[in-house]
């Protein structure tokens, strides 16, 4: 992982977690997300990668 995606990941830890918690189903994934079982990467530049998930 590069400098700016561990910056992007820490700040989803930081600001998406305590949001997550707040609403109603306080799932509190922020940069987590579980029960997909196929990944496909769909595009890919420097500063993102952006992957397609399927259940």
């Amino acid at each position: 992982m590069n400098p700016v995606g561990r910056l992007y990941y820490a700040a989803s830890t930081l600001v998406c977690v305590p949001a997550s918690l707040d609403q109603e189903v306080g799932a509190a994934l922020g940069a987590q997300a579980g029960g997909f079982t196929r990944f496909r990467r769909a595009a890919e530049t420097p500063f993102n990668l952006i992957l397609e998930a399927r259940p």
